[in-house]
């Protein structure tokens, strides 16, 4: 397990981000289901609307646990990657539920690899770990105590701010083998084959 996520995988002139939202993703061409400010193009991942081999690099944050199909959005990421290239998979697996529009699953690093659809698996481990886990169920646990909708919002911000400073318990505890069994999202980088 790498307690450290890689970074430094190339970007290239072409790079696809997967479900950027409303954020602004410099060097990516921003995909998300709908057009809000900082999407480039709006379409399901499932049928990505670009020629094959376009991109150098692709970003899947967050994303495989919403669509219906994963593997055949890998299989569009593998069509749209440059030979060459990069994915980068970053999943939820002990996370709460979260819809954007729908939340269908959660992968461990076994089940992503599978998902990789033949490409070499070039660095692995999780992002965030136990400590993230143990956080995010907390205030989840709490709002679920609280009658009114703006008292959540509160609630979550406030104890998520409150609750920050302990993630960095996760520098030490992702360096134990055992992180990965309730580590919160796990993560990785493929190569498609030359």
């Amino acid at each position: 397990m790498n307690p450290r996520e890689p970074r430094d995988f190339p970007l290239g002139r072409w790079n696809l981000y997967l479900g950027g939202a409303g954020r602004v993703v410099k060097g990516y061409v921003n995909l998300d289901l709908f057009i809000v400010p900082g999407v480039d193009v709006a379409a399901d991942a499932e049928c990505l609307p670009f020629a094959d081999s376009t991109f150098e690099r692709v970003e899947c944050d967050a994303v495989l646990e919403h669509v219906l199909r994963p593997e055949q959005l890998m299989r569009e990421i593998r069509r749209v990657l440059a030979p060459g290239g990069y994915a980068h998979l970053v999943t939820p697996f002990c996370h709460p539920f979260h819809e954007y529009p729908k939340d269908f699953r959660r992968f461990t690093l076994d089940g992503l690899k599978e998902l990789a659809c033949g490409m070499e698996v070039v660095a692995e481990g999780w992002r965030t770990g136990p400590t993230a886990t143990v956080l995010v169920f907390a205030i989840e646990y709490v709002k679920l105590l609280l009658p009114w909708r703006v008292w959540r919002a509160a609630a979550h911000g406030i104890l998520g701010w409150l609750l920050f400073p302990f993630r960095y318990l996760d520098l030490l505890l992702l360096r134990a083998p055992q992180a990965g069994r309730i580590g919160n999202h796990c993560y990785l980088w493929v190569r498609k084959p030359r």
